[in-house]
């Protein structure tokens, strides 16, 4: 939980921070999101995936 708070105030420091400085993200942040979220699929899949893979091949 701790890490989740950490780069929540971490994400809006810097957004503070571009919007003081007038600079765009770079991303538009429904995209950025889009590509954390499959990330994160990807990530909790994987080991998933390997063992299905492993059962298949027996």
């Amino acid at each position: 939980m701790k890490a989740y708070l950490i780069s929540f105030v971490v994400g809006g420091v810097v957004g503070v921070l571009y919007a003081a400085l007038h600079v765009r993200s770079p991303a538009p942040p429904l995209v950025a999101l889009a590509g954390l979220l499959g990330m994160v699929l990807a990530e909790n899949a994987w080991p998933h995936l390997i063992t299905f893979l492993r059962t298949m091949s027996h």
